[in-house]
């Protein structure tokens, strides 16, 4: 666990940590990058033990495993194929391989298709279409690496925190993350808005109680209706009365969103798109289980990722690097190697630091360990 620096809010020299510039990698979208991965992707859940084996015998390579792109139908089968197709846009990503089946409802030729679309450097191959399992792991490992040796080519650019996408993820009410944690972090993202980033922050199940008071923060009107139908979406969904969505009822606004800080919303985006905004703040539409919401940052674009848990969660995610912070002093002294920040005793410039230093390649708590998760939200029910 990252403890304080004896230089408080600085970085190693002593240099404030959002003037200081870091190598990082400006991508097609022009969004900037803090990673220079390979996605290895598969496009259906019967295709990811070989997705997982191609990225597991190629550096710098990942693989976003699902139960997905198959007996999908309607929103549900649109959000997959679109969380999917904005991941591997993702600035940490410099390339990807799809790899399919080859009788899957999101089939892998087009999808690839629509990625090198977009720009990304992209190989496809699927296991009927290839021989088997065995040749299509070959195939894959083939691709990869040579996109892998390109990847290591890239130009590198100087960047500063305000140049980079941050995305938020609060998954608890408890107390300790409400009064300890998220205040530092909505400090910490006040800073970086008024610096010019753009921030992405989740949790929308936490609003249904709160509808009025999330538009007032709306920067438009627009916005603020916008805010409305999402949350009255969100209070549809089944289960929703449970958990966070029935905690945040007892609790006051401001007390169910301090890690979204003081400033007004520029956007909603819908789970698994893209914001137009460049900077401000965006809701992104995703409940607050950890998985979940940082798949959804990560195709929203976040390089970059804080996630509060009073648990202890300890997991990151496969394509953005994830910062864990905790205000729960028994997680804290319990989990000391699986955080990076103690909300008890850290500044908000001491968590600005340490993003820094982890722009800066400093590998986080989840990725010293290869602890990785990746999960895509349902709308409804598969077939």
């Amino acid at each position: 666990m990252s403890a304080p620096d004896t230089d408080a809010g600085t970085v190693d020299d002593g240099t404030e940590p959002l003037d200081e510039s870091i190598e990082a990698f400006r991508r097609v979208t022009s969004e900037v990058g803090v990673r220079n991965r390979i996605l290895v992707v598969p496009s259906v859940i019967c295709s990811h033990i070989v997705a997982d084996r191609i990225a597991q015998a190629t550096d710098n390579a990942v693989s976003t495993p699902h139960d997905h792109g198959c007996a999908q139908i309607g929103a549900d089968h649109e959000q997959t194929e679109r969380t999917l197709l904005n991941l591997a846009q993702n600035p940490n990503i410099a390339g990807a391989t799809v790899v399919g089946l080859g009788c899957e409802h999101l089939q892998s030729g087009p999808f690839a298709e629509r990625i090198a679309d977009a720009g990304v450097p992209v190989r496809e191959t699927a296991i009927q279409n290839a021989g088997g399992s065995d040749a299509c792991i070959e195939e894959g490992k083939k691709a990869t690496t040579e996109l892998a040796a390109d990847a290591a080519e890239a130009d590198r650019t100087d960047a500063t925190l305000s140049d980079l996408t941050v995305g938020v993820v609060s998954s608890d009410l408890a107390p300790t993350t409400r009064e300890i944690a998220d205040p530092l972090v909505g400090e910490a993202v006040d800073t970086l808005l008024e610096a010019g980033a753009r921030v992405l922050v989740t949790g929308t199940e936490r609003l249904v109680s709160s509808a009025d008071a999330a538009a007032d923060r709306a920067e438009t009107d627009t916005v603020g209706d916008e805010l409305r139908d999402t949350i009255e979406r969100t209070a549809d969904q089944p289960g929703n009365v449970r958990g966070i969505a029935r905690r945040a009822t007892e609790l006051p606004f401001r007390s169910v969103v301090g890690a979204w800080g003081s400033g007004t919303v520029s956007e909603v985006v819908p789970y698994g798109c893209r914001p137009s905004v460049t900077d401000g703040l965006v809701v992104v539409d995703s409940p607050s289980r950890f998985e979940e919401a940082t798949t959804a940052l990560a195709a929203a674009g976040a390089s970059i990722v804080i996630h509060v848990t009073a648990e202890g969660v300890p997991t990151g995610h496969p394509v953005v690097p994830v910062c864990k912070v905790t205000g729960d002093g028994e997680t804290a002294d319990a989990l000391e190697d699986d955080i990076d920040i103690d909300a008890r005793s850290a500044t908000p410039d001491e968590l600005l630091a340490e993003l820094h230093r982890v722009a800066g390649g400093k590998p986080t708590a989840a990725e010293q360990h290869g602890l990785t998760k990746f999960a895509i939200n349902r709308v409804g029910p598969s077939m």
